[in-house]
């Protein structure tokens, strides 16, 4: 977490965690404070693209 930052302004990302297995987080997502933008974690892979290139 220590090196992940939002992909748009590079501000700090808050995690959620929705399922977890351990140390690792199955679902949930990662919310940045300066510009509010969400991006989701499933199947224990957070999706870092922009909105408008997400699938």
């Amino acid at each position: 977490m220590a090196i992940l930052a939002c992909p748009i302004c590079k501000g700090v990302l808050d995690l959620t965690v929705e399922e977890e297995n351990g140390q690792e987080v199955i679902t949930g997502s990662l919310y940045c404070r300066k510009c509010s933008e969400l991006y989701p974690i499933g199947d224990t892979i957070p999706n870092l693209l922009p909105p408008s290139m997400r699938a």
